[in-house]
């Protein structure tokens, strides 16, 4: 049965969308993942992908047409199957189009309800803040029952496939119901919150919220709307934790922090929560910001729990919607390309002189990752085949260089990217992942930093690390994992002396690069990495 594809949301402030390319055409074949267009926001253009298997029936919005969120996009269904009544719907007044598409199970937004909904109230629902993002879960709210609401406050944290977020409000007025707890994940669309006038009775509305899409792990029934009460202090557990200075807030849970403080913070990717503000009131300021050093936190997990001799334990740790992306990429990435591995090994004794002598600049401090960044950027711009991507019906050359850099957090692993690489210097590209480190282990980062890489680069040698493989970064063509350095017994001029050598291993898709080409890049690299000042030229 042919399925019909709205405009999505693919940020929390679009309201319309312009179709920069279709990647399908009318009569291709559709499966459920494939990149049906680029869509250009009010923020960034970004892939959509498809959630439906099928053929490519009907384009509603052509190449440069910019249209309304959630208006008709595209049609997928079994090939000749007659869509015109989908086609004459698409026509009718907004009424009918409503009937149209309440009989096609499609949530409808806002009109979710058997009940009618008073005049200033507004039902909000789950939003879609990525473009692969199928369900998200509250990591905390910034707003309790009774407080009042301004367009534009943030009403909670909310944590993606991509990052934790902040969602805020497009409406004024009172939060007079919180549909998904703190902790808990729902579908997109799924009842979040309702907004409206003080002492609204909006009972009603929440019993009889109709969505496909109901709160997931939720142990509370739907209730009515209730006074807020203070809740009891729980009583925790005490570990031997280290300490963290409790930070200063207002009766709303907000922070108390200067505007300047706020967006330092921001740029640095710096956890607020554990800023200890010297303001008044524990405000937090420009000074706090700018001096604050992180501090190691220790808790039980770190070490292990005790258990007692003889006794079977385990916990059940619920998987993280990051987690659960992670695993369904790499999943797909590792049994649909055809994945081949060539293994090299760099003498590393000119880069090591290199980075001792260039980080004598001052206030200049470069690393050897960010050195193989560099290389990989340039050696890419000699091997276009290297910096390509896969698809369906074609491969694409990049001709810019953007370098996914694999950084690991709690959840699992992410890949912010350094765009235009090879166009920055060695600094610019250590200050660039620094950022985008700090941001990532700090949840601060957005799909923007996310998106667009053509290669990728993961190192584990600071962790001691030797050699390794990894899984392609779809639909990137290739991967470089970085080893360590070791020093080493090495064969030079006939002679057995000290030496200094590092392991790398390219992971190639066979579909767009062959051995022979991916030897060639390794080559190129080579040059760089132990020639290091031809990086300079």
């Amino acid at each position: 049965m042919a399925e019909i594809i709205n405009m999505p949301r693919l940020s929390d402030t679009m309201e319309e969308g312009t179709v920069a390319t279709w990647l399908k055409k009318v009569g291709d074949k559709v499966s459920e993942g494939d990149i049906l267009a680029e869509i250009e926001t009010d923020k960034a253009t970004m892939e959509f992908e498809s959630f439906h298997e099928g053929t490519l029936l009907y384009i509603g919005v052509q190449e440069g047409q910019t249209t309304k969120v959630d208006a008709l996009l595209a049609i997928i269904g079994e090939k000749g199957e007659d869509i015109s009544g989908f086609l004459n719907a698409s026509t009718k007044p907004e009424s009918d189009k409503k009937a149209v598409t309440e009989a096609k199970n499609e949530p409808v937004k806002q009109a979710s309800t058997n009940v009618e909904i008073p005049d200033g109230v507004t039902v909000v629902t789950m939003p879609r803040l990525s473009d692969t993002m199928e369900e998200g879960t509250v990591a905390s709210w910034l707003k309790k029952i009774g407080d009042q609401v301004s367009e534009g406050e943030i009403l909670a944290e909310i944590e993606t496939d991509k990052a934790t977020m902040e969602f805020e409000s497009f409406q004024s007025g009172t939060l007079l119901y919180i549909g998904i707890n703190a902790g808990e994940s729902a579908k997109i669309d799924s009842l979040l919150a309702i907004i409206g006038p003080a002492g609204t009775d909006v009972s009603s509305i929440a019993a009889n919220f109709t969505s496909n899409s109901a709160p997931i792990k939720s142990d509370e029934p739907v209730k009515a709307v209730e006074t807020p009460k203070k809740e009891a202090p729980k009583q925790e557990v005490k570990e031997n934790l280290a300490p963290i200075a409790p930070v200063q807030t207002s009766s709303n849970g907000r922070l108390f922090i200067s505007p300047l403080a706020k967006k330092i913070a921001d740029e640095k990717g710096i956890n607020l929560s554990q800023v200890k503000g010297s303001g008044e009131n524990g405000r937090i300021v420009k000074s706090d910001v700018e001096n604050f050093v992180p501090s190691v936190k220790y808790s039980v997990a770190s070490v292990g729990k005790f258990v007692a001799a003889g006794l079977e334990d385990f916990e059940d740790v619920p998987n993280s919607q990051m987690r659960k992306a992670i695993a369904k990429a790499l999943t797909n990435s590792k049994f649909t390309a055809p994945h081949y591995y060539l293994n090299v090994e760099f003498d590393m004794e000119n880069a090591i002189a290199f980075r001792t002598q260039f980080n004598t600049i001052p206030d200049t401090k470069i690393s050897y990752n960010d050195m193989v960044v560099k290389a990989c950027a340039l050696a890419l711009k000699q091997h276009p085949q290297v910096n390509s991507q896969w698809f369906a019906d074609k491969m694409r050359l990049n001709n810019h260089v953007h370098i996914g850099v694999a950084v690991a957090v709690p959840d699992g692993l992410v890949v912010p990217v350094v765009k235009f690489a090879n166009e920055q210097s060695l600094p610019q590209i250590g200050a660039a992942v620094k950022d985008l480190a700090g941001k990532a282990r700090n949840k601060k980062l957005t799909p923007q930093d996310m998106e667009g890489s053509t290669f990728t680069v993961s190192n584990l040698g600071m962790f001691g690390i030797e050699s390794f493989t990894s899984i392609i970064n779809q639909p990137n063509s290739a991967i470089l994992s970085v080893g360590n350095i070791v020093e080493k017994p090495v064969v030079k001029n006939g002679q057995i002396v000290v030496g200094n050598t590092m392991k790398l291993s390219l992971a190639c898709d066979h579909r767009t690069v062959d051995g022979a080409t991916g030897a060639q890049f390794l080559q190129t690299l080579k040059g760089y990495i132990e020639n290091p000042v031809t990086m300079l030229v």
